[in-house]
């Protein structure tokens, strides 16, 4: 995948890290997809479309509430992932297909709800409302989720940027600063905003699970070299030997609902 205002447009691509992606990136809080669930996403006979859903975390997670989620994303090896841990967790209601966001190929009017779980600013924005709006039912939601380490005041986090940025100067993913929201272009004449949920915790990791984090993480394992990906996980080890187990790290959750028009 290359886009020109992400990472100077270095090519990344989450599906050489599939599955990294599939044992590491399951970190989303408990607290999380308890308030998607008292805000309606994840109730029974719902039909549930999950936009680049990499390894299918959200429905994963959401499955037990009786929706029924179809997991999506354009990498094949991330979907494959996905389905091998439904497969090996026997978890029920989860359909799969690889396509893209702008064109998922389903009729129109298909879901009650799409999510987009840390994924939208890799989506064409006008062209993947464009389709959202389309199979969405009439008054349907869109639920955008963004969730992000807050480096300006998490000192281990802050170190790991640095270190990241020393193997890969092009990574524009880092300096996260509390989200600042603004009604987005590509929501007008399609979405009218229905709530907005942002707060922050504390998300606890053992070392190998934090170093999984992070070589799964676009700046390191989906753009750089086996061997430059291998040279940043040595120099990083290291570091974290000055820090005591389990890490508590701070971030930020963002949760935007929009209701179709």
């Amino acid at each position: 995948m290359q886009l020109t205002d992400i990472d100077g447009g270095q090519t990344f691509d989450f599906g050489r890290i599939s599955d990294d992606y599939g044992r590491y990136r399951d970190i989303y809080p408990v607290s999380m997809y308890e308030k998607l669930v008292s805000l309606g996403i994840g109730r029974k006979g719902q039909q549930i479309l999950d936009l680049g859903s990499g390894t299918a975390v959200l429905p994963v997670n959401l499955a037990h509430t009786g929706a029924q989620f179809t997991a999506t994303d354009i990498s094949e090896n991330q979907i494959r992932c996905g389905k091998q841990i439904v497969q090996e967790r026997q978890i029920p209601g989860i359909r799969f297909r690889v396509c893209s966001a702008e064109a998922t190929g389903f009729e129109d009017d298909s879901f009650d709800i799409v999510t987009a779980a840390q994924c939208f600013q890799y989506f064409q924005p006008e062209k993947a409302a464009q389709e959202i709006r389309r199979v969405l039912k009439p008054h349907g939601l869109f639920c955008k989720i963004f969730m992000d380490w807050l480096p300006q005041e998490d000192p281990l986090i802050g170190e790991m940027e640095r270190l990241v940025l020393r193997y890969n100067p092009a990574w524009s993913g880092y300096g996260f600063d509390h989200y600042r929201y603004c009604y987005p272009e590509w929501a007008e004449g399609r979405f009218d905003i229905d709530t907005i949920h942002s707060y922050r915790t504390y998300l606890q990791f053992s070392k190998e699970n934090w170093i999984g984090r992070v070589r799964s993480c676009r700046g390191i394992g989906a753009s750089l070299s086996p061997e430059t990906a291998a040279a940043f996980e040595k120099e990083y080890r290291q570091l974290l030997e000055a820090y005591t187990e389990p890490l508590q790290l701070l971030h930020e959750i963002h949760i935007e609902l929009y209701r179709a028009i």
